[in-house]
């Protein structure tokens, strides 16, 4: 609930960057709605952050993994890490392919 708070009186819907691939070229990017998602997290709307960008629970479970494996070293991080890594770009790729769809 503060988190929400803190986004509204921010007003960090103010500060989001353009997508350049989007207006130089006109197509989306893989990236595009990585920020609004993560907003949508912030504000405590996880149906809405996944529905925005499906790959950000595949993302953040990979960064929350590297920075637990930074402080406490796990016998098979190498493999754990690539798992979630390509996880990770797979939710990317298919949800980039299924916006073309």
């Amino acid at each position: 609930m503060r988190f929400k708070a803190l986004v509204i009186i921010l007003g960090l819907d103010n500060y989001m960057l353009p997508c350049f691939t989007k207006q130089i070229i006109g197509v989306d990017c893989p990236g595009c709605g990585l920020q609004r998602s993560t907003l949508f997290l912030l504000k405590g709307e996880f149906w809405a952050a996944f529905q925005m960008y499906p790959a950000i629970y595949p993302m953040l479970l990979l960064f929350a993994f590297l920075g637990f494996n930074k402080l406490s070293p796990i016998k098979y991080s190498n493999t754990i890490t690539i798992i979630l890594m390509i996880s990770t770009v797979g939710f990317i790729l298919t949800n980039y392919i299924l916006k073309f769809i």
